[in-house]
C-alpha cells in the first residue's frame, strides 16, 4: 500500500471517530512497534499519576524480562549468541533456527519478527517510564526516587537498543509516546506511526548519553543483581566503547576501571556461578532472578537442558574441542554435560551416546537465575584494551588472574597479535552458553575467518558461508509490509 493510501485511510477512520460514527475505540498500535498509540485515549503511560503507578510502571521494564519478553531473554538471547556461532548447532527441530545457524536467513524468518518485536515493547514499556514519571507531582515520590526510577528504565532501554542495533543494523530509534490522537495532529503523528530507520550511529549516540545520564544517579549497589546499579551501567559502556567503530581503547579501559573499582570479584570456584547456591554473588554485576513459575519462572533451562526431546543450542563439536585442546577441564564441566539420547532422536553431527548439553542452565524448577553482566567479561574486556593500547603484559597478567581459577597455567605471552587471539579464545572458554560469542566475533571482525574454519567431530569443514550482509539480520518482512517508511538490509 503506498503511504498517501495509507495516510487517506487513516485520517478517514479518524474523522468517523471524530463525527461519532464509530463508539469502539480506535486502535492505532504502530506496525513497527516502536510508539504506543491509545486510540486517542491517551498515551500508554498517561496511568502513571503518583508514586505507586509509578513504582509499578518501573516494576514493569524489570518484569518484561520474565514475563512480557521472556521468550527473547530466557531462550533466543543464547541462540542468537552461541547457536549462531561456532558454539553450538541450532538444535530442535525449528526450521527459523536452521535458517539463522546456515547463513541462509529470509526476510521472513520468525525468530526475527518476535525478536524485533520483544525488544521494541521493551523500549516502550521503559519509554512510558522515562516520560510520565518525572510529570508526577505526588509528594510521596520524592525528587531523588523519581530520578533513580528515570535512570533505572534509561539502562534499560539502552540494553534493549543495544541488542537491536547489533542483531538489525540502523533501527527506528523512538524515545518517545504517541500524544493523544486527534484528526488535526495526524499529520505530526503519522512519523511516530510509521518511523524510518535511523543510523546505527545515532542509536549508539542516544544509548550512551542515556547511559551516562544514568551513571550518576543509580546506586552503586540494590537489594540484589537483578537491579540496575552503576556496575551494570558502567560494563553496558565498556561493552558499547569495544563495539561501537572506531573503537575507543582508553574508553573500553577506563568503563572497565569504573566497573572493577566498585568492588566485585571472582568467585573462587567457577562452577559455583551456575549451582543455584551462589546466585547474585560478589562476581554477578546484571543478573536476572527468577524465584519459581508463580513469579514468571525461567523456562529457558528445560529448552537447553534434558532428554525428553532435543533441545535448542546443541554445544557444537568444535565448542567441545576447544575446551578439550585446552585441557580446561574446570569449565568444560560446568558448561557442557553430556547423556545418552540413543533411541530419542537422531542427529548428523553429534553423537547419540554420548550427547551435549549446555549445563550453565541446570536448575528444571524454573527458580534458574540468568547472569548477563560479571566480572570475569569486564576483566577480559580491560585485557582487549590493555593489549590494544600496546600493553601486552597487564593483558597477561589479567589472563593469568582468569586462567588461576580455573587451575590452568599463565600463558606468558609478549606479542600483541598472540595475545589478541588468547583473549579471543579465553572469553570464549570462560563466557560459553552466555550470549556472547557471535556479538564478539563480530566486533573484532573475526565472525567471517573463524565461521569459515569451523569442523564437525571428524575434521570436516562444515561449509560456513557468511558474508558482510550476514553479520546483521533482516528487517523482519512483517514490519516491512506495514510500514512504507523502512528500508530492508542490503542482501535481503
Amino acid at each position: 500500500m503506498k503511504k498517501i493510501d495509507r495516510f487517506l485511510i487513516i485520517f478517514a477512520a479518524l474523522a468517523s471517530l471524530a463525527l461519532g460514527a464509530c463508539n469502539k475505540d480506535l486502535n492505532l498500535q504502530p506496525p513497527s512497534n516502536t510508539a504506543a498509540g491509545n486510540g486517542g485515549q491517551g498515551t500508554a503511560g498517561s496511568f502513571i499519576k503518583d508514586a505507586a503507578t509509578a513504582e509499578a510502571a518501573l516494576s514493569n521494564c524489570y518484569a518484561f524480562f520474565r514475563n512480557g519478553g521472556a521468550e527473547y531473554y530466557v531462550l533466543d538471547y543464547f541462540n542468537i549468541g552461541d547457536a549462531q556461532s561456532d558454539n553450538a548447532y541450532a538444535g530442535a527441530d525449528n526450521s527459523a533456527g536452521f535458517e539463522i545457524d546456515e547463513f541462509r536467513m529470509l526476510s521472513t524468518n520468525s525468530w526475527a519478527a518476535r525478536d524485533w518485536s520483544y525488544l521494541y515493547n521493551h523500549i516502550n514499556a521503559c519509554n512510558s517510564v522515562i516520560i510520565n514519571v518525572p510529570k508526577v507531582t505526588d509528594p510521596a515520590l520524592t525528587a531523588n526516587r523519581k530520578a533513580q526510577i528515570v535512570a533505572e528504565a534509561q539502562f534499560i532501554r539502552a540494553r534493549a537498543y543495544f541488542d537491536l542495533v547489533r542483531i538489525f543494523g540502523d533501527v527506528p530509534l523512538v524515545v518517545t509516546e504517541l500524544p493523544t490522537i486527534t484528526s488535526e495532529n495526524l499529520a505530526e503523528i503519522y512519523p511516530l506511526l510509521y518511523p524510518s530507520r535511523t543510523s546505527a550511529d545515532s542509536v549508539y549516540m542516544q544509548i550512551t548519553d542515556d547511559l551516562k545520564s544514568a551513571a550518576g544517579v543509580v546506586p552503586a549497589s540494590a537489594a540484589n543483581k537483578g537491579f540496575v546499579t552503576k556496575g551494570a551501567v558502567y560494563t553496558l559502556l565498556a561493552k558499547i566503547a569495544a563495539t561501537r567503530k572506531p573503537i575507543n581503547w582508553p574508553e573500553v579501559q577506563s568503563y572497565a576501571d569504573q566497573v572493577i573499582a566498585l568492588g566485585y570479584s571472582l568467585l573462587p570456584v567457577y562452577d559455583n556461578l551456575w549451582d543455584g547456591a551462589h546466585e547474585n554473588s560478589a562476581e554477578s554485576i546484571f543478573e536476572l532472578n527468577f524465584d519459581g513459575w508463580d513469579t514468571g519462572g525461567n523456562w529457558g533451562t528445560s529448552m537447553f537442558y534434558g532428554t525428553d526431546w532435543k533441545k535448542f543450542c546443541n554445544p557444537s563439536n568444535d565448542m567441545i574441542r576447544a575446551y578439550q585442546d585446552e585441557h580446561d577441564m574446570v569449565r568444560f564441566k560446568s558448561t557442557i554435560t553430556f547423556d545418552n539420547v540413543n533411541g530419542k532422536w537422531g542427529d548428523s553431527r553429534l553423537s547419540l551416546d554420548s550427547f551435549p548439553f549446555f549445563y550453565k542452565m541446570r536448575k528444571t524448577d524454573a527458580s534458574q537465575n540468568i547472569i548477563i553482566y560479571r566480572l570475569a567479561d569486564v576483566m577480559l574486556l580491560k585485557a582487549e584494551a590493555l593489549n590494544e593500547q600496546g600493553n601486552v603484559s597487564d593483558a597477561n597478567d589479567i589472563i593469568t588472574d582468569i586462567r588461576h581459577r580455573v587451575s590452568l597455567a599463565p600463558l606468558n605471552i609478549t606479542d600483541q597479535g598472540a595475545m589478541r587471539l588468547a583473549i579471543e579464545k579465553e572469553r570464549r572458554l570462560e563466557l560459553a552458553f552466555e550470549g556472547q560469542r557471535w556479538y564478539d566475533l563480530v566486533r573484532t571482525d573475526r565472525l567471517i575467518p573463524v565461521m569459515e574454519a569451523v569442523k564437525d567431530g571428524k575434521g570436516v569443514n562444515l561449509g560456513y558461508h557468511p558474508t558482510e550482509q550476514s553479520l546483521i539480520w533482516p528487517v523482519p518482512q512483517g514490519e516491512m509490509d506495514q510500514n512504507a517508511n523502512l528500508t530492508q538490509n542490503a542482501g535481503y
